[in-house]
C-alpha cells in the first residue's frame, strides 16, 4: 500500500525531525554558554529562583554518578541506536505519545553524547537552585521519560494486532 509507506515515512521523519530540534537546541543553548562563560559562572536571571550556571558535569542527567565518567559514552552509544531502532523498526506500534516520548528521549541523547564526545563532560546551564544544574538534553530525556510512563500506565494501544482484536 503505497498510502500507507508514506504515512508510516511521514511518521519517522517527523520523530527524527523533532529529535534534531531538540538535539540543535541543545547543542546553541550550550554553544552560547560556552562562548558567554566560564566554568562556576551564575548569572541570575530570577534572583534566588532560577539562574543561567555553567557548570561542567562528568556524571549522568542532574550530575548523578559522576565517578563512572568512562560509563556514558557507550551506554549512550547502545541506548540511542536502541531508540533509533524503536522509532524505526517498531513505528507502526507506536502511539503518537510513545513517538514523542522516544524522540524527546533520542534527541536529548545526543545532545548529551556529542558533548561527552567533544569534551568529555556535558554542559549544564539551568539552575532552578533547589535542583541540580540541567540543561535542555536532560529536561528532553526527563520530559520524554514521563510521557512514555504516562502512556505505559494508560496503557495506551496501537498497530495491527491491538485494531485486529478492537474490529471483532
Amino acid at each position: 500500500m503505497p498510502g500507507e509507506g508514506r504515512k508510516v515515512l511521514r511518521k519517522i521523519t517527523g520523530c527524527f525531525t523533532a529529535a534534531s530540534a531538540i538535539c540543535v537546541l541543545d547543542q546553541v543553548s550550550k554553544h552560547l554558554a560556552v562562548k558567554t562563560m566560564r566554568q562556576g559562572d551564575s548569572y541570575p536571571l530570577i534572583k534566588g529562583m532560577f539562574h543561567l550556571t555553567f557548570v561542567r558535569n562528568t556524571g549522568a542527567a542532574f550530575g548523578m554518578l559522576s565517578g563512572s565518567p568512562g560509563l556514558f559514552v557507550p551506554v549512550s552509544a547502545v541506548s540511542i541506536l536502541l531508540l533509533i531502532f524503536l522509532l524505526t523498526a517498531k513505528i507502526k506500534r507506536l502511539t503518537s505519545t510513545e513517538r514523542a516520548a522516544l524522540a524527546l528521549i533520542l534527541g536529548g541523547a545526543v545532545g548529551n553524547l556529542i558533548d561527552r564526545v567533544r569534551l568529555g563532560y556535558v554542559i549544564d546551564l539551568f539552575d532552578f537552585r533547589v535542583w541540580p544544574v540541567f540543561n535542555i538534553a536532560d529536561s528532553a530525556i526527563s520530559i520524554g521519560a514521563v510521557l512514555l510512563m504516562i502512556a505505559i500506565v494508560r496503557g495506551e494501544k496501537k498497530g495491527p494486532e491491538y485494531e485486529e482484536k478492537t474490529a471483532r
